[in-house]
């Protein structure tokens, strides 16, 4: 009888699971489906454990703009009450007149501390002579507590 039916031995040998998966009898068309999606959430649900929580933690919390600490950063430095470059040489243009404004520039304004860098050490005297009618006109100019104190520096 085994040898009269030789697809009876080859089926058996092979077993009820393969012959039902070859014909597509037991597993639905969609079951695929159903196991990514089954294997994907047991993916999240892993790597939730692994992290430690449900979310995971946002990347940008601790990432800043630089203007949300720009002007305290001023503030700190001095440089919260400054002034445009233009102006300040305009203004020094006007106070100490056209010859001196040729031979000195306002090179920087900190902590109320006006920086002037001179060309010649005999201006740089004549300037240090003349500094508080200076400052008194700078004051005038452009308000109180702008311009407190003149450093003359030879450059």
């Amino acid at each position: 009888m085994m040898g009269s039916n030789p697809n009876a031995a080859a089926g058996g040998a092979r077993g009820p699971s393969s012959s039902s998966n070859s014909e597509g009898g037991s597993k639905k068309p969609g079951s695929r489906k159903t196991g990514v999606w089954a294997s994907k959430k047991a993916r999240s649900r892993i790597l939730t454990e692994w992290r430690g929580g449900i979310d995971p933690p946002n990347p940008a919390r601790n990432i800043h703009q630089p203007g949300e600490y720009l002007d305290e950063l001023l503030k700190v430095i001095g440089l919260s009450e400054g002034i445009d470059e233009q102006r300040l040489k305009d203004v020094w243009s006007l106070v100490a007149g056209q010859f001196v404004s040729q031979h000195t520039v306002p090179e920087s304004i900190r902590g109320g501390v006006l920086v002037l860098r001179v060309l010649q050490p005999t201006m740089k005297f004549h300037l240090q002579q003349m500094s508080g009618k200076l400052l008194e006109n700078l004051r005038r100019e452009l308000g109180d507590g702008i311009v407190k104190q003149i450093v003359f520096k030879i450059g």
